[in-house]
C-alpha cells in the first residue's frame, strides 16, 4: 500500500519538471532595426501647420492675390494667378512681417494685409 503514494508522488515530480518554460515569453529579434539607434537619438519633428484659411484680396491696383493663412500665423502663400505656383512668406514669430526671398513682403491678417511684391512698392489688399 505504500508503494502506491510514493509511486503518485514520483509520478507527480516527473510532471512538474516537465513545465520547464519561464513565466515571461523570451524574445529573440532575429532581424534588428538598423536605423533604430539613429532614430532614437534623432531630433523631434515638427509637423507643418494646418491650413487656417484661404482668402482672395483685392489690392490697391486693383489686382488679385490669392493667400493661404496658416495655423500659428508664422506661414502664408500668396499666388497672385488663380492656381498659380504659391509663394511661402514665413515670419519668426507670429504677427511679425512674413518674408520670402527676391523682395516678398506682408503684414497684417485675413481680412487685411499690407504686401510687397518684387519689383513693386507695398500695397494695402483687402477681402
Amino acid at each position: 500500500m505504500k508503494t502506491l503514494p510514493l509511486t503518485a508522488v514520483a509520478a507527480l515530480l516527473a510532471l512538474a519538471a516537465c513545465n520547464s518554460k519561464p513565466a515571461s515569453p523570451e524574445v529573440v529579434d532575429s532581424n534588428p532595426d538598423p536605423m533604430a539607434n539613429t532614430l532614437a537619438n534623432a531630433a523631434p519633428v515638427e509637423l507643418p501647420p494646418a491650413i487656417k484659411s484661404e482668402k482672395t484680396l483685392r489690392c490697391k491696383d486693383n489686382t488679385l492675390v490669392y493667400v493661404t493663412f496658416f495655423q500659428g500665423d508664422k506661414q502664408v502663400n500668396v499666388r497672385t494667378k488663380e492656381g498659380g505656383t504659391p509663394t511661402k512668406l514665413v515670419a519668426d514669430a507670429p504677427g511679425a512681417p512674413k518674408t520670402a526671398e527676391g523682395g516678398w513682403s506682408m503684414t497684417g491678417g485675413e481680412s487685411s494685409v499690407v504686401l510687397t511684391q518684387p519689383g513693386k512698392s507695398a500695397q494695402t489688399c483687402h477681402a
